[in-house]
């Protein structure tokens, strides 16, 4: 234990930061003006790539506000300012909109590239906390991110203010990526490691079983046979195919549990005679999350595939779309 640690102290600490934080987002919100429709209009009006520079805790910033706009829809890259100076800057074109960080908005190593980025023609947003700033002067549109306080008890260390700087950044990214109209989708082909990109991008395809995988009979199959081949398959089920290779009917574990409740020798019985008719079916091409959605609504974990004409081609089951982390 730490001599000097007031746990109380802490706890009270904790919350000041959070209220301070929390009441200099909010008071965001009612200084926002016209400049921030503008930069969003110069961002969406891009025809190159929007690129966001800052220093110490801004360019911090900076670097997951590129990120956000990245993964959302607009191309978009950090570019460290000092590192601009010595050769970087030949990556902004006057396609391009340059998003400058800056508490101050007197930072040194940002102000000593601004006159280049202006004379190639480049578009120049700011976010800073102070209005009068040389850096807010010489922008295109200015968003004003100054905080009250800082949530440091010596008012020092960026706190609050890196906090306002990344909401007016976020609130840029959100209402570009809304004016663009992109969607799930959109966002899962940017995040195709993630949960979402798993859902929207993996196809029935992609996960069902195939070939000699696939459990399959025909009508006239005695019931002893077809439960041998829902034993070699391990799917507890089989699917049941007309001389064409239509799925017709399927059998499962659960039907033969209900047929043993039936004194009756049911070995040599075609299994046409005690299938289900009219199977649930899904698509090779269907989203992988439509089957889950079949299966939920109809309560089984099994679905035979087929194609546009009926033929059986694969078939799944619900552990296939648990290991391909579909659900």
């Amino acid at each position: 234990m730490i001599a000097n640690f007031d746990a109380n102290r802490a706890l009270r600490l904790a919350r000041q930061t959070l209220q301070i934080e929390a009441d200099a987002v909010s008071a965001l919100a009612g200084r926002l003006t016209p400049a921030f429709t503008h930069a969003v209009e110069m961002i969406l009006g891009c025809t190159g790539r929007v690129v966001v520079s800052g220093i110490g805790k801004s360019g911090h910033i900076g670097r997951k506000v590129a990120a956000t706009l990245a993964s959302t829809g607009t191309p978009s890259f950090f570019v460290h300012p000092a590192e601009a100076s010595h050769g970087d800057l030949g990556m902004i074109t006057r396609d391009d909109v340059l998003i400058a960080f800056s508490n101050s908005g007197e930072t040194s190593e940002l102000l000593a590239i601004i006159p280049i980025v202006k004379c190639i023609g480049a578009g120049l947003i700011s976010i800073t906390g102070n209005p009068e700033s040389n850096l807010a002067k010489l922008s295109d549109a200015h968003l004003d991110g100054a905080v009250a306080q800082e949530a440091c008890p010596l008012n020092l260390a960026p706190t609050a203010s890196t906090t306002a700087a990344l909401a007016l950044g976020d609130a840029l990214a959100v209402a570009v990526l809304d004016a663009r109209g992109f969607g799930e989708e959109d966002f899962a082909r940017s995040h195709p490691g993630g949960a979402l990109g798993r859902k929207l991008l993996t196809h029935v395809r992609d996960v069902m079983r195939t070939g000699n995988a696939v459990p399959e009979v025909r009508e006239s199959t005695p019931l002893a046979q077809a439960l041998m081949e829902i034993t070699r398959k391990g799917m507890a089920m089989t699917a049941v195919v007309d001389p064409d290779g239509r799925a017709v009917g399927v059998f499962t574990d659960g039907d033969l549990r209900r047929l043993l409740e039936t004194p009756r020798d049911w070995k040599t019985v075609p299994i046409g005679e005690v299938m289900h008719h009219n199977p649930r079916t899904v698509h090779q091409d269907q989203l992988a999350v439509e089957a889950v959605q079949i299966m939920e609504t109809n309560r089984i974990n099994q679905l035979l595939v087929v194609d546009g004409d009926g033929r059986l081609v694969g078939a799944l089951h619900i552990h296939d779309l648990t290991r391909a982390k579909v659900i």
